[in-house]
């Protein structure tokens, strides 16, 4: 794959993640007025002008689709601890590093500080080690940028939990997805038992 070819997957992935977490009313398509509070079109609304034009692109509408069908399943609303593993899954992807990652938030304009987690941590050790045992997940995510998870779906943290990594602050761990036996990265925010 050219080096061009990588660059382009990039960007469209960190658009794709950004769009698919950015609520309806900060999108260019609902201030234009295209789109409603809910993400439908508004029909009665042309897209006459290059600036509508490209509010609602054909892969912003994609997204925006993708999005509407996840509102749909109970809990359906991403969390930022979701869009930081989803970050960390493309940091490792394209060998990334955090001022790359920030450089690309900040031109997205998402604040990292957004991403300080208010989870419960009784089940991290001192170590950082996770606490080995079953867990649910709290909404649904994408497991490796291709699967689905659902709200309380169950993954297993082994015996050698520790961070595989860290993004914006947070810590990742890998832990198996017990439907799938995927391997799958999340962040403490997103488990409880």
């Amino acid at each position: 794959m050219s080096l061009a070819s990588r660059a382009g997957d990039l960007y469209y992935s960190f658009r794709f993640v950004k769009l698919l977490t950015t609520p309806w009313e900060e999108t260019d398509a609902y201030k234009l007025g295209i789109i409603d509070e809910n993400g439908k079109r508004v029909k009665s609304v042309k897209l006459d002008n290059d600036e509508k034009k490209s509010a609602y692109t054909t892969f912003i509408r994609l997204v925006f689709n993708i999005k509407r069908l996840l509102e749909k399943v109970p809990g359906g609303k991403s969390t930022l601890a979701s869009y930081a593993a989803a970050l960390f899954l493309l940091k490792e992807k394209y060998s990334l590093s955090n001022a790359t990652i920030n450089k690309i938030l900040t031109q997205s304009n998402i604040d990292p500080l957004d991403f300080l987690e208010e989870g419960c941590y009784w089940y991290v050790l001192e170590s950082k080690q996770l606490s080995p045992g079953i867990y649910r997940l709290r909404e649904e995510r994408i497991t490796n940028l291709e699967e689905m998870t659902l709200p309380k779906d169950q993954v297993r943290v082994e015996d050698d939990a520790y961070p595989v990594g860290e993004i914006l602050g947070l810590d990742i761990y890998e832990v198996r997805h017990l439907n799938t036996n995927q391997p799958m990265y999340v962040t403490v925010g997103e488990l409880y038992k």
